[in-house]
């Protein structure tokens, strides 16, 4: 399989190697970043060089029309409007994309609009746009498989942690990392604070800032067959009694700022389930760390726990998985919730 890296930072490492490793090969690379533009992928990667340079986001048309991939890897933003020029531009050339993006996980329920206008281009030129991760198996069929093995369910209560620090600047200041108590609750948790109506203007303008578990409840409910009702999201400031220094914001986080914020959505379904999840990111103290738990409340009750998840790596390895998937899926912009399950690929 033939892929074009978009975006060459810290994810980048483990998606182009991955993919060399299950035996594709990386044929082009695109950034925005000019301390990577010109530098063989190799030195992305730490080994020996590849003979692939990473091009400007200004030739990104160039390396999708002279390389012809089977599929392209977007590794940038966390939002589906700051892929929109990127993921149309795969669209309109018939070029596979798959993202990391967690907006785009599931955006239908986020940002339709733009959904719908890369969905209608990558139907006409015969590809197909979806967003996988870390979500995928940990937010996502983890969860739908416990829900398998369950005579009847009540509700699904889920908590994520993991730390912004691991995937760049962008996904860190998306959760606030770095602002004071009184920016966090003007930039971030003042969203919360809107009317049902007010809501779905945002979302059919494409301008509402989804956590990343308001997505992840639409995709829960998709692959369970249930109808959303209402759903809500909570932000709230994580805070700390010391100093911690980011190397991602380049700053030191002052004690009693927003070193991140939790997020609980909460969805009611027309069939009585009710869905809360919660995601913590935030920028870590020492003694914090990375776990997934969830629970699933009904006949009977279950819970599944993961301590200590490699959180990077499985994001770049879920995404690396998918390949085969996004390219035999049916064109448009088709979430993974409508493929089938994520399995362990030998090779792409």
């Amino acid at each position: 399989m033939k892929v074009v890296q978009y975006g060459c930072g810290k994810m980048s490492k483990y998606t182009m190697r991955y993919v060399y490793e299950k035996g594709g090969e990386i044929v082009g690379a695109i950034d925005i970043n000019p301390d990577v533009i010109g530098k063989d992928i190799g030195t992305i990667m730490e080994c020996e060089d590849k003979g692939v340079v990473v091009s400007s986001v200004e030739d990104a048309r160039k390396v999708l029309e002279e390389t012809r991939p089977d599929a392209c890897i977007v590794t940038t933003m966390s939002l589906l409007s700051d892929l929109e020029d990127a993921l149309l531009l795969c669209a309109e050339l018939g070029v596979n994309a798959i993202t990391t993006c967690e907006e785009a996980f599931y955006p239908w329920n986020s940002n339709p609009n733009l959904t719908k206008k890369i969905d209608e281009l990558a139907k006409q030129n015969g590809c197909t746009i979806t967003g996988s991760g870390y979500q995928d198996i940990f937010w996502g069929q983890l969860i739908t498989s416990i829900c398998g093995a369950t005579q009847s369910i009540k509700k699904i209560v889920g908590e994520s942690w993991y730390n912004v620090e691991d995937y760049g600047i962008a996904l860190a200041e998306a959760h606030g990392a770095g602002l004071t108590l009184e920016e966090f609750d003007e930039k971030i948790a003042s969203v919360d604070r809107m009317s049902d109506e007010e809501r779905n203007k945002l979302i059919e303008d494409g301008v509402y800032s989804p956590s990343y578990m308001w997505n992840v409840n639409g995709w829960l409910c998709e692959k369970l067959g249930l109808t959303v009702k209402s759903q809500t999201q909570k932000c709230v400031p994580e805070t700390y009694g010391e100093d911690i220094e980011s190397s991602t914001l380049g700053m030191t986080v002052k004690a009693g700022d927003a070193t991140g914020m939790s997020a609980v959505v909460t969805t009611e379904t027309e069939e009585g389930i009710v869905i809360e999840s919660k995601c913590v990111g935030k920028v870590y103290a020492p003694d914090e760390f990375d776990r997934n738990e969830w629970t699933v409340m009904g006949e009977p009750d279950t819970t599944i726990t993961v301590q200590r998840p490699a959180t990077v790596e499985l994001t770049c390895a879920s995404v690396v998985n998918r390949l085969p998937d996004l390219v035999k899926a049916e064109p448009g912009f088709v979430a993974t919730s409508s493929m089938e399950d994520l399995s362990f690929k030998l090779n792409i």
